[in-house]
């Protein structure tokens, strides 16, 4: 009976539920599709699959995903931290390879507030000498 492993990333604003099965075929789908057809860009693709990669079982594990919030970007970020930490889970002698490359940190930058009296977060309005 396959083995279920979980795991939760979070980038920006999305958040990321990633759920491994050791002894797959390799398959990576996400919100119900392959990862291909759901990220627009290879640079995504790359960044979330990266994890798998570093550690070699591409093959070993099947991934799947249940990811909302935030943009792509966002999303793949989530996704590669989720799919760290369940890999980490499921063995921890993997955390060697995957902390120095910081994929289990949480990325802690998110959108700076609008400030009021300003057209954005830093932006000002033009300044008039007379």
């Amino acid at each position: 009976m396959p083995e279920y492993i979980w795991g939760t990333g979070r980038r920006k604003t999305s958040v990321a539920r990633v759920r491994i099965v050791t002894g797959g075929s390799g398959q990576f789908v996400v919100n119900g599709r392959a990862i291909e057809e759901y990220f627009d860009r290879e640079t995504h693709v790359t960044a979330a699959k990266s994890p798998v990669e570093a550690v070699g079982g591409e093959v070993g594990y099947d991934v799947f995903v249940n990811v909302r919030g935030g943009g792509n970007t966002g999303q793949a970020g989530a996704i590669r931290h989720g799919l760290s930490r369940a890999l980490v889970k499921s063995d921890p002698s993997l955390r060697a390879t995957l902390k120095p490359r910081g994929y289990l940190t949480r990325d802690s930058r998110m959108v700076e507030r609008k400030k009021p009296g300003r057209p954005g977060a830093r932006k000002r309005f033009q300044f008039s000498k007379r």
